[in-house]
């Protein structure tokens, strides 16, 4: 396929076949995409139907799963292509050359040999032309074979166009030829010489050649259009090293195999999906993700294969392997959706299935109504050659395909998966979106917000915690941990149902748990009252704990809001789309989180089945609706949706029913994904208004219309030079987007500390626990970098809780329990390059 015509022509061919449902033809790809009916139709069946259309069909063969032979390399098909119109551009250069030199010497008074002068010299100058030209003939038959053949198959094409355009005029030069030779043999010198000026031969060289430049820099800048699918498959290794038997072996990536246990050391590739079954490192998956801060990874966690491990050592178990991994996946997204067609190409569909027939047409009307005007037969031929030559329904065919496979590679590199190119059009579209609640907005799981009491609060909390497995427990002995707070044995654990937890702390009785345990207490006071609407107001969940007997302080936990999401609905209401939360939590709470994000509407105490009636029903008021998600709730209201976007983070259920994935879990995605979609349809629209504009402009120029009124018109060459451009700027155009970054209003938000009240409660905290404030000097600090420095270095001091360092007073105030010495501290600071003077407290 070279052109419109020809990807409609074989459309056409295989949508009349009976069983066909749906075809999708790719111009740039040069590939076809049919879903059919296998009970009424075959393989091939479908490629007789594409042979007898005038083309060629190899049905795709993908290697079978599990295989261990090697497979082989895939063809890069694009720089083949690249290279071949290189060598065809340089061969042809050689000779068009010296056939454009000596053609034009006598015009432009270009030294030439004297036997190319003189009237009596005409034959020799029209032989030498038609010998350097065969060359060029002969190495772009190419357009000939495949324009013809077109022609045969009444199917016209681009390359019909060319072959017409470009025979015309080498038919007409050997027509001179034979003229020459005939004034010649009656010494009619002027008639001789007349033919020798007006050969045609140099606009026949220069017709195919600067077709050929411009076919050159199409297939280069087509190639670049594809880059980040190459980029994407060459990060998968070649080889993997794997434990059989003891030892350790290097194996070709065909031979890995489920269930092995693969080894990755630091800067290596890994070589597939899997669990860390022993060791840890910072794994860099920018490549799949788009995040560029490396995840941390310890026993239990998962690895994609194609990531890197920037530091540490990792054994893991294989999960999966082949077609069956995450970034074979991707890759195999990113590539149906650049195969596939957005509604908007369907125009320019229509327009080049007929657009070759009529410029043919065209080109025979200009030429008979010159002659009728009067025209000599040279100057009709010249106008109908341009007309064949100017017109360009490549640019109409690669307007969209080529802006989609940008666009698609664009989204991939920045972690957001598009399924399709009509969800792709969809996006820009879009002016809803509703969101659900639980781990798109929130991180979904727990974390502890707020910590209201004495300074023992989080070690007896957190002990008394620990021996339980309620999600609540596990957020507050994590947030603990994290603090590096001791956690002290506990004896005599109990828990009971819907009340708390209980047990013995250095032989004292310690409880913690909700309302009903301060209740049974006699400790539900005002003051407790207060502290608990106030904390649910702000949609979190309060736990009271107990130490012998008397109230020691309250800790609040919330399915914490990601940093990014208030952002992210910010940047969506920016662009002028309404945001819905749609939650099965209580009003109260979901009011919490809306004023948290400033959403327009939430939408609460909804049922997981009534999630995608939510979205139908702002479809009913004319929304076009977006839907976020990552649970297996989600998915029947993604599907509902106009355009279904699943967390990368979710379930496989959702991401199979949502035409967009977001790889990195960050709702910041979102607003990319819309910029991106926009930014892709206005790319093919400016593509289809510049090829529709180029030849409804052009071919009237070469016709000749201005050439009555204003003495202007279009030589074939022109005409040529013209034609070949118009494609290379479609593809160029396209191009642009892959300088596409999503434009911000509002600045990137910063992590919400956990908000910390310390208050006496007149309660002896148990040994272990005694905390102290200390002030320690410090010197070396020069900006705000050091500040830095000092403070991560003593924050990872065990038993430190809280830390503030001043570059003003050249000091740091810390609270920490007794097991943090004075030594401790200044060898953290000393190691960071800092010197301590002196420590109080």
């Amino acid at each position: 396929m070279s052109c419109a015509a020809c990807s409609a022509r074989v459309d056409k061919a295989v949508r009349g076949l009976e069983g066909v449902e749906e075809v999708a033809v790719n111009l740039l790809k040069n590939d076809m995409t049919v879903q059919y009916d296998e009970s009424a139709l075959t393989e091939e069946a479908i490629c007789q139907a594409v042979a007898k259309a005038g083309y060629g069909a190899i049905p795709e063969r993908k290697p079978s799963q599990g295989a261990r032979a090697k497979a082989e390399p895939k063809r890069d098909i694009a720089k083949e292509e690249y290279l071949k119109m290189k060598k065809r551009l340089v061969s042809s250069l050689v000779f068009t050359v010296p056939v454009f030199y000596i053609s034009m010497g006598h015009m432009m008074g270009w030294p030439l040999p004297p036997c190319f002068h003189g009237m009596e010299n005409s034959m020799i100058l029209a032989l030498t032309l038609f010998i350097l030209t065969i060359p060029v003939l002969f190495i772009n038959r190419k357009f000939f074979i495949n324009g013809f053949r077109s022609l045969w198959h009444r199917a016209p094409n681009m390359d019909s166009l060319i072959a017409l355009g470009s025979g015309a005029a080498v038919v007409y030069g050997i027509y001179a030829l034979y003229k020459i030779a005939y004034a010649l043999g009656r010494g009619d010198l002027m008639t001789a010489m007349s033919f020798a000026m007006d050969l045609y031969f140099e606009s026949a060289a220069m017709i195919l050649t600067l077709i050929t430049l411009g076919k050159f820099l199409e297939a280069r800048a087509k190639g670049r259009t594809s880059d980040a699918i190459t980029k994407l498959m060459n990060l998968a290794p070649k080889t993997a090293i794997v434990l059989r038997d003891g030892a350790e072996t290097e194996i070709p990536i065909e031979e890995l195999e489920k269930g092995d246990t693969a080894i990755v050391r630091a800067g290596a590739s890994v070589p597939a999906d899997g669990i860390v079954i022993k060791g840890g490192g910072a794994v860099d998956e920018s490549a799949i993700t788009g995040e560029s801060i490396p995840s941390e990874k310890a026993e239990g966690d998962k690895m994609t294969g194609g990531t890197v491990l920037k530091s540490g050592y990792v054994e893991m178990k294989v999960k999966s392997v082949g077609d069956e991994t995450t970034l074979s996946g991707i890759i195999r997204l990113v590539d149906e959706a650049t195969s596939s067609k957005a509604p908007i190409a369907k125009m320019a569909d229509k327009v080049s299935g007929v657009f070759v027939p009529i410029v043919i047409s065209i080109a025979v009307i200009t030429a008979l109504v010159w002659i009728l005007t009067g025209q000599s037969f040279e100057f009709a031929l010249s106008k109908a050659i341009s007309v064949l030559v100017i017109s360009c329904p490549c640019a109409l065919g690669l307007a969209t395909p080529t802006a989609i496979m940008v666009g698609t590679g664009k989204g991939a590199q920045n972690g957001i998966l598009i399924k399709s190119a009509e969800s792709l059009e969809n996006m820009h579209d879009i002016n809803a979106v509703v969101l659900d609640k639980t781990g798109t907005i929130t991180k979904g799981k727990p974390e502890v917000t707020d910590i209201i009491g004495d300074a023992s609060l989080l070690s007896i909390a957190a002990s008394l915690e620990k021996p339980s497995e309620h999600p609540l427990a596990a957020a507050v002995v994590e947030e603990a941990e994290r603090k590096g707070v001791r956690i002290l044995p506990v004896t005599g654990f109990a828990q009971t149902a819907g009340t708390g937890v209980s047990g013995i702390i250095n032989g004292k009785a310690a409880e913690g748990g909700n309302r009903k345990l301060l209740e049974s207490h006699g400790l539900y006071d005002e003051k407790a009252r207060e502290t608990e609407e106030r904390l649910s107001d702000e949609g979190k969940t309060p736990l009271f704990f107990l130490y012998d007997g008397k109230l020691i302080g309250t800790i609040a936990l919330s399915d914490v809001v990601k940093p990014t999401s208030a952002r992210a609905i910010k940047e969506m209401k920016a662009m002028g789309i309404r945001t819905y939360i749609v939650t099965g939590d209580n009003t109260r709470t979901a009011k919490a989180i809306q004023k948290m994000v400033e959403a327009d509407e939430v939408i609460a105490e909804v049922l997981p089945a009534d999630k995608e009636k939510e979205v139908s029903k702002l479809q009913g008021k004319g929304y076009k609706v977006a839907m976020v998600g990552d649970g297996i709730n989600d998915a029947p209201a993604l599907a509902r949706a106009d355009v279904g976007i699943a967390i990368g983070a979710g379930t496989d259920i959702a991401i199979e029913s949502a035409d967009l994935v977001l790889m990195r879990n960050d709702l910041m995605d979102v607003p990319c994904a819309i910029q991106l979609g926009k930014a892709t349809i206005r790319n093919i629209k400016q593509n289809l208004m510049w090829a529709l504009l180029y030849n409804s402009i052009c071919i009237p120029v070469a016709a000749g219309v201005l050439y009555p009124a204003f003495g202007i018109g279009l030589s074939p060459m022109i005409a040529a030079f013209c034609m070949s451009f118009s494609s290379v700027f479609v593809v160029s155009n396209a191009l642009r987007l892959r300088l596409f970054t999503p434009k911000y209003t509002t600045p990137e938000p910063e992590e919400t500390p956990v908000k910390e009240e310390i208050i006496d409660t007149q309660v002896e905290a148990p040994e272990g626990v005694t905390m102290a404030t200390k002030t320690i000097s410090i010197d070396g600090m020069m900006c705000q970098h050091c500040v830095k420095h000092v403070t991560n270095a003593l924050k990872g001091i065990p038993g430190v809780t809280e830390v503030a360092v001043s570059l003003e007073n050249n000091n740091a105030v810390i609270t920490a329990d007794s097991s943090v010495t004075d030594e401790a501290i200044k060898q953290a600071v000393t190691e960071e390059g800092y010197e301590v003077t002196g420590i109080e407290g």
